[in-house]
């Protein structure tokens, strides 16, 4: 299994090295190591590898020069900025040093007037040194960050090379992709496995080039790309007009290469299959959870939600659990509660002293709610059903997106599992569910308003919205258990009559196989 991040935070990833593992096939799951130091350690049977992945490819050439005709006064991007800075700062502490020092000098006498007169001109002049390094810093920053590649030069560029190269332009566009290949595919290459599952769209060529370089030697690997999300759908993470074309000429030159592909959702697995010609629909596997969510490990508990709060269980909590982006649209769990008197929200968060969200705390001290806004990192996993129940209502305040109107996202699921009341926003495939099942309220996407009332209704009548899980068979068609049939479906389709078993090559250390094979599966994303 192959996946482009850390693991730790993807229970998606880690379910499905589990449960395949689980299930008697023997599992290595590479990622990337978020400090780049490779780590290791097993997950259930499986064994989690973290790859040490250098990128220098991920920097453009113009970072590498000096922006001449619009920041001439910029320092030259090669670290001397900070070591500048660092200078001046130094400068600044000896000042201080030698004036406290001169000020318990002895009574004042002419050389000692002489050296004070000294000291404050060599303090005027570090101050002016001071404000020139830092506005030639900020000209170094500005040149980095101005470049957004949206100028007409840069859609030239984009347009010269898609021409030339067709879906060959990634290579020129995107050249970062190349990290990935060179820190996976060697390991992938060693461990020669039968099959491997590629999670996402960098992941996908990883695996397509793998499966080349094994039938020259002739050895067949089969492919399961399992795409979580719709490419064209993605708002790019950058200002970056290259980035999604060169992605989707990536996607589109490796996506035949799969023989199998998995999705998150019927409306998804509907766009990939028109999207690339795929013969027959995507396999769907849900981003349900554990149904046994503390048997992972019983020893360690999920924490008291409404203790990280500090509040008692008689006051109304909202809890909004994932990524944080302003397309996620948080704001408005914020921006409603001036008025919802007495209501406390807790934001279970990626990045809880990232930007976005310490954009959100400062707009909760400017409305004079900071006491009633909670951020807080992930928990476990299987910690994170035990650990939402505690909350009144599970929020999903998701703008309008391609990606967010076609598919049920982890947080519903997890919201189910811990029968909340669901207040979500009107995405398409979320708010048909919800209409449906009776189990929340949709309100209209940004719209404070009808947030408002949405969170009246449900705090008024929880009951009536928690009835709706009591439906036969509505939660445990929401299990990864049942998701975790479908995928071993598929790998057992592609090798089919293979014997499984993780003892053998546990036993010769990583990296090795034993002399009769064994159904290997690499997962990656």
């Amino acid at each position: 299994m192959l996946v482009d991040n850390g693991v730790n935070g993807d229970s998606r990833v880690q379910k499905a090295a589990r449960s395949a593992a689980d299930a008697g096939w023997d599992v290595v799951l590479l990622g990337r190591s978020p400090g780049g130091v490779p780590q290791t350690w097993r997950l259930g049977g499986a064994e989690v590898r973290l790859l040490a992945m250098p990128d220098p490819l991920a920097r453009r050439r113009h970072e590498f020069r000096r922006a001449w005709l619009r920041w001439p006064l910029a320092y030259p991007p090669s670290g001397i900025a900070p070591h500048r800075q660092q200078a001046v700062k130094a400068w600044h502490a000896d000042l201080t040093v030698r004036a406290a020092q001169l000020a318990l000098a002895a009574p004042a006498t002419p050389r000692l007037g002489l050296r004070r007169r000294a000291l404050r001109a060599e303090q005027l002049a570090a101050q002016v040194t001071a404000k020139w390094v830092s506005f030639r810093y900020w000209q170094l920053t500005r040149a980095r960050t101005r470049r957004r590649f949206r100028n007409p030069w840069d859609r030239a560029y984009t347009l010269f090379w898609q021409s030339v190269k067709g879906d060959g332009a990634w290579r020129r566009l995107e050249p970062s992709l190349w990290d990935y290949e060179l820190a996976y595919g060697p390991v992938v290459d060693e461990l020669r496995p039968d099959l491997i599952h590629a999670n996402d769209f960098r992941m996908l060529g990883v695996a397509a080039r793998a499966k080349t370089r094994a039938a020259v030697d002739g050895r067949e690997i089969k492919v399961v790309w399992d795409a979580h999300e719709f490419l064209p759908g993605l708002k790019p993470w950058q200002d970056n007009a290259r980035w999604l074309p060169a992605h989707r000429a990536h996607e589109r030159e490796y996506a035949p290469h799969a023989d199998a592909v998995m999705t998150v959702s019927d409306g998804l697995a509907e766009l990939l299959q028109r999207e690339h010609g795929l013969a027959v629909p995507p396999d769907v596997v849900l981003n349900a959870p554990s149904a046994g969510h503390g048997d992972l490990d019983p020893d360690t508990p999920a924490p008291d939600l409404r203790a990280l709060c500090g509040i008692g269980a008689d006051v109304p909590l909202l809890v909004y659990s994932g990524a944080a982006a302003r397309q996620r649209g948080l704001d408005i769990m914020v921006d409603a509660l001036p008025q919802l008197p007495g209501v406390h929200v807790a934001l279970i968060v990626n990045k809880p002293a990232g930007p976005y969200v310490s954009g959100v705390l400062a707009r909760a001290a400017k409305l004079g709610v900071a006491d009633r806004v909670h951020a807080m990192p992930y928990v476990k996993h299987w910690q994170v059903v035990p650990f939402l129940s505690a909350a009144d209502a599970g929020v999903i305040p998701i703008h309008h997106w391609p990606n967010h109107e076609i598919a049920l996202i982890t947080k519903f699921f997890e919201y189910s599992h811990a029968r909340l009341p669901l207040i979500v926003s009107d995405v398409r495939t979320m708010a048909g569910t919800v209409r449906s099942t009776g189990q929340g309220e949709v309100f209209r996407a940004e719209v404070v308003a009808d947030y408002v009332r949405a969170v009246r209704a449900v705090l008024g009548d929880p009951e009536r919205y928690r009835a709706a899980y009591d439906r036969p068979g509505l939660l445990e068609s929401w299990t990864w258990e049942a998701q975790a049939e479908v995928m071993d479906a598929v790998y057992s389709r592609l090798l089919p009559g293979r014997p499984r078993g993780t003892a053998t090559r546990a036993a010769t250390g990583p990296g090795t196989l034993p002399g009769d094979p064994q159904p290997a599966v690499g997962v990656g994303t």
